[in-house]
């Protein structure tokens, strides 16, 4: 078993975020930023940003991995690029009154349209008649339910809701 494989995925996470050379079987090496490690594989994900602002991505099987040596650590900068590499460009943070309104208003717009609705204790989840649950922000996509029909009819309810108060 090589030295990588013996390290624990704790010690495995010290990486992130940080620039390493690779060394993997058959002698072939890799340079670049940490994004992550896999726990289970022992796999690690690495980034390059290239000169024409695109990046690559490439994974090293933790099987594969002879030596893994740090060359430098990360600056705030670096960190924040890889840190929000993959979110989508329209993801918000939304305030703790905004989401309240969010609710409140949605809670209004299924309850108008006839469906039942409640609350999960003190989370902030609204549950629909009790097969379906809503997360925060309140979108279509924040909807859980195995049965694929309400979900579909939930979903287009909320899309109706969303178009109506834009």
């Amino acid at each position: 078993m090589n030295e990588w494989m013996k390290k624990s995925p704790v010690e495995w996470q010290d990486y992130i975020y940080k620039q390493v050379k690779v060394t993997a079987s058959e002698k072939k090496e890799y340079k670049g930023w940490v994004l992550t490690t896999d726990p289970v594989s022992a796999s690690i994900v690495l980034v390059n940003f290239l000169e024409d602002s695109s990046l690559s991505v490439t994974g090293v099987m933790g099987h594969a991995i002879q030596t893994v040596e740090t060359l430098s650590d990360g600056d705030h900068s670096v960190r924040e690029k890889l840190m929000h590499l993959f979110t989508s460009g329209d993801c918000q943070v939304h305030s703790s009154e905004d989401l309240a309104k969010r609710k409140s208003s949605l809670k209004r717009w299924l309850e108008k349209n006839h469906i039942p609705v409640t609350e999960q204790g003190e989370s902030q989840t609204i549950c629909v008649a009790q097969v379906l649950t809503i997360e925060p922000p309140y979108g279509p996509e924040n909807c859980i339910s195995s049965n694929e029909i309400i979900l579909s009819r939930v979903q287009d309810l909320i899309q109706g809701h969303l178009a109506a108060s834009q």
